[in-house]
């Protein structure tokens, strides 16, 4: 397993370099049976793709935990909350079999300068990908204790940070949720599943 290189600046900030999917599944999920359910919806069974060219977000926090799905089937998955957030050319593809044939739904916003919003957002993800900055960043800390209004369980691993920057954004999820989502200049195309955003 490949870890990537920690280097802190003058400015107090933790800089990870192209943030492999290892570290996720390393680092943020050893306590996932006592890891809290990151939504209060059953997710489906297919999981999706969301990109960015840049998220820029304030409130950040990361820990275990567990999405269950309509028949009953458990997740591990590490749980992502943002308080406030700003996404660049936003992607968002899911590619689902149906008795039609396979059919994908592919959903672009943010683009021209113009950044998608989101507003207390949580991700259920399974792997990240990105160049990834964190302003005044704590690893190691108790999920029970971060600092958003979102906690995981006591005990388990967990980190948080006052900011969070990522350029070429990539990340597969089960879930995503925002209290405020507005997805500036949006277009929705449904495919034949084989456009996807990475």
């Amino acid at each position: 397993m490949k870890f990537p290189s920690l280097t802190k600046s003058h400015a107090g900030r933790v800089t990870l370099a192209a943030v492999p999917v290892g570290v996720v599944a390393a680092l943020l999920l050893g306590g996932v049976a006592q890891g809290a359910v990151p939504v209060s919806f059953a997710v489906s069974g297919s999981q999706f793709q969301i990109g960015a060219s840049q998220l820029e977000g304030t409130g950040f926090s990361q820990y275990a935990g567990v999405a269950t799905d309509s028949e009953g089937g458990e997740h591990t998955v590490a749980i992502a909350n943002i308080k406030s957030a700003t996404l660049s050319d936003l992607c968002q593809s899911v590619i689902t079999e149906t008795p039609l044939g396979t059919v994908g739904v592919l959903i672009k916003a943010g683009g021209g300068g113009n950044p998608a919003s989101a507003s207390d957002l949580q991700i259920g993800m399974t792997g990240l990908k990105g160049d990834a900055t964190f302003g005044n960043i704590r690893i190691g800390v108790d999920a029970s204790t971060v600092n958003t209004d979102a906690k995981g369980s006591a005990g388990d691993f967990a980190q948080d940070s006052d900011t969070v920057s990522i350029s070429n954004l990539q990340q597969t999820a089960w879930s995503t949720q925002a209290s405020v989502f507005t997805l500036t200049g949006m277009t929705l195309e449904l495919t034949d599943g084989s456009e996807a955003c990475f």
